[in-house]
């Protein structure tokens, strides 16, 4: 079982030509509403690749509450410890021009997971083979899942998203970390390779098309991307962080699990939104396949 703790929007995308100036006016060629949120992206992906699924989160009473639970379900993914709190839930304002993409998140009920809401669940994350968390929700909740992980003994994938919200403190829980270059320069500054080296096979630097890079006690390692003509990246990052967190509940080789997830994310971007392109199982593996 893989738990992902964490957020829960409705994406409310638009589309434009070239992105505006400020102050400037410009049409757009594309309105839609997708279910999406780092948690449920990643909770998605993971599904979708095979994976037995569990979100801990929370939606709103509103009427795009009522469509985000049906699609986790839809999904397979157990949300059982969904809770519905008064309100609005979170949305997402993204914009996306020329494969590119700019998102404004709006929490909404995704600030109402609580601490106490971590530990009503305790149970379900010790029987738990791995927990994946984002940094879309409370940090007092993000901190309560990685102590109660850490207590029971289950590995943790911590994609420290937005990256404002990392705190050092993480680090004494030795979760698997999976910034992007610009999270990994805000984590660790600019010579951010360095630290590499201070967290050996726990730090994976992901670097968009050219793949990812980590370092296993002896020696740096990147394991290339796989080139595509991306449609939408909106979700690259999170069915990297899904197929990830699959492979090492299938106790993968990290270095094997890194491929299967660049294969799975060069897969995602080549339909549109950010969950309309995560792949199954079966592409993935043939994707990987031919890119070894």
């Amino acid at each position: 079982m893989i738990t992902v703790v964490g957020s829960i929007n409705m994406d409310l995308v638009v589309g434009t030509e070239r992105f505006p100036k400020q102050g400037e006016t410009v049409l757009g060629n594309l309105h839609t509403t997708i279910p999406g949120g780092k948690g449920a992206n990643q909770a998605v992906a993971a599904a979708r690749l095979g994976g037995e699924v569990a979100m801990i989160g929370a939606v709103g009473t509103d009427p795009f509450g009522d469509e985000l639970v049906t699609n986790l379900e839809n999904e397979g993914v157990d949300v059982s410890r969904v809770k519905r709190v008064e309100g609005p839930s979170g949305i997402a304002n993204i914009l996306l021009s020329e494969g590119d993409n700019r998102i404004i998140v709006v929490p909404g009920a995704n600030h109402q997971l609580t601490p106490e809401d971590i530990d009503h669940s305790e149970a379900a994350i010790a029987a738990s083979d791995l927990v994946v968390l984002q940094l879309e929700i409370p940090i007092p909740s993000v901190l309560r899942t990685l102590q109660i992980a850490r207590r029971n003994q289950v590995p943790v994938i911590l994609n420290p998203a937005p990256a404002d919200g990392f705190s050092p403190e993480f680090l004494q829980y030795e979760p698997i970390l999976t910034p992007n270059e610009s999270e990994a320069a805000m984590m660790f500054g600019e010579n951010w390779e360095r630290a590499l080296e201070a967290h050996p096979n726990r730090l994976i630097v992901t670097l968009g098309q050219n793949g990812a890079r980590y370092y296993d006690g002896d020696r740096h390692i990147r394991v290339p991307g796989i080139r595509v003509n991306a449609v939408d990246t909106t979700g690259a990052g999170d069915t990297f962080n899904g197929a990830l967190a699959v492979a090492l509940a299938e106790k993968m080789p990290l270095e094997d699990a890194i491929r299967f997830a660049n294969a799975a994310a060069s897969l995602s971007v080549e339909q549109f939104g950010a969950q309309g392109g995560m792949p199954g199982r079966g592409e993935t593996v043939e994707r990987m396949k031919h890119h070894l």
